[in-house]
């Protein structure tokens, strides 16, 4: 990549300029003009780099975690997905969390809640459950599942194979911004209050209670079946037009507001018909990708990564990128989009106009 010139200029040094500094270091102070080329940049910079997991090599170090602890002693059982360019952290872009967790047959991952929202993309299940506040929703592949900031959840299996998914999570933005909590439930499971499948009835068929009043920005509904997404973007394929840039690129919404499913985190499903070869675009927004069908290939600032079905990879911010595919593909996604929109910060720019 092309190294960005200083937007802004130090001073040059002198002795007068260095007796100065040590003073003011004595006062926990520091002069701007010797860091101000670094906190405002002419365009984003990022130590975030391109990355890749691989389902077919994380699946069995999950396993193996699978046989070495518990859910419960866990927690939750997840491999962390760390960006490459900032090992340490446990985040995948510098405001984003990712993971992929397992729940085994019989297994229930505790109820707790905490005040970073979360986001589940089932890539494994047959009998795996999340429940949110008082209402289980049965996991099926490629359903995009959300846990509202605060919400008492708990994850279990109650089929004969492992449960797989995608965790997604503000973390590093909650923990920036200083307001990270998190509490226990008493028992391993929260109280069942509220048939399955009562949120859809209520808010996901474009009608509404009469007297329904938003208790926050996060959607109502948590669980966004890909039974019913999947055929909304083939139908919309079928329709036309294939946009240049994205193929058929949807995003999911808050039915009772039309805005984001969460308040800091957007989530995308995207078509991807065969022979597509997309345009390059950059955009303010780190994404994280998982494939739900086909194979293909992205082209991430000088990186070319190959992925296929259930593999996961990152595009930082404002890095080029372009997608292709012989046979056909989708692709499922999520991004800080949300939070940057509220701020008035997201910018996107297609390169090939």
């Amino acid at each position: 990549m092309v190294e960005q010139q200083p937007f802004f200029h130090k001073p040059e040094a002198s002795e007068e300029l260095g007796d100065f500094y040590g003073r003011l270091d004595e006062n926990d102070a520091a002069p701007l003009w010797e860091v101000l080329a670094d906190l405002v940049t002419a365009a984003p910079r990022t130590p975030c780099v391109p990355a890749i997991w691989r389902f077919d090599e994380i699946r069995p170090l999950l396993m193996e975690a699978g046989d070495l602890i518990t859910a419960a002693q866990a927690e939750r059982r997840v491999l962390v997905l760390e960006n490459p360019g900032i090992r340490g952290q446990s985040s995948i872009t510098e405001s984003l969390y990712a993971g992929v967790q397992l729940v085994q047959p019989g297994e229930v991952a505790p109820a707790h809640r905490h005040t970073p929202s979360a986001l589940r993309f089932v890539m494994e299940s047959n009998g795996g459950y999340t429940s949110v506040d008082g209402e289980r929703t049965t996991m099926r592949p490629g359903d995009f599942v959300i846990t509202p900031s605060w919400s008492f959840h708990d994850h279990g299996n109650q089929g004969s194979g492992p449960t797989i998914w995608l965790d997604g999570l503000d973390i590093p933005l909650v923990r920036m911004l200083g307001a990270t909590f998190a509490e226990h439930w008493p028992d391993p499971t929260y109280p069942i209050s509220k048939t399955e499948g009562d949120s859809v009835a209520r808010y996901a068929n474009n009608l509404m209670p009469v007297d329904y009043q938003p208790a926050s920005m996060t959607a109502p509904v948590f669980n966004f079946p890909y039974s019913r997404s999947r055929e909304v973007v083939e139908r919309l394929y079928e329709n036309g037009p294939v946009d240049d840039y994205h193929g058929v690129k949807l995003q999911y919404v808050n039915p009772a507001t039309g805005g984001y499913p969460m308040p800091t985190i957007a989530a995308f499903l995207q078509l991807l018909p065969p022979g597509f070869g997309g345009q390059p675009y950059r955009s303010t927004d780190g994404m994280v990708f998982s494939a739900t069908e086909g194979s293909g290939r992205s082209h991430i600032g000088e990186v070319t990564i190959d992925w296929k079905e259930r593999d996961v990879f990152v595009v930082p911010p404002w890095c080029r990128v372009t997608h292709e595919t012989e046979k056909g593909a989708v692709l499922f996604s999520f991004s800080d989009r949300a939070a940057q929109k509220a701020l008035g910060l997201w910018r996107e720019e297609r390169l090939g106009e």
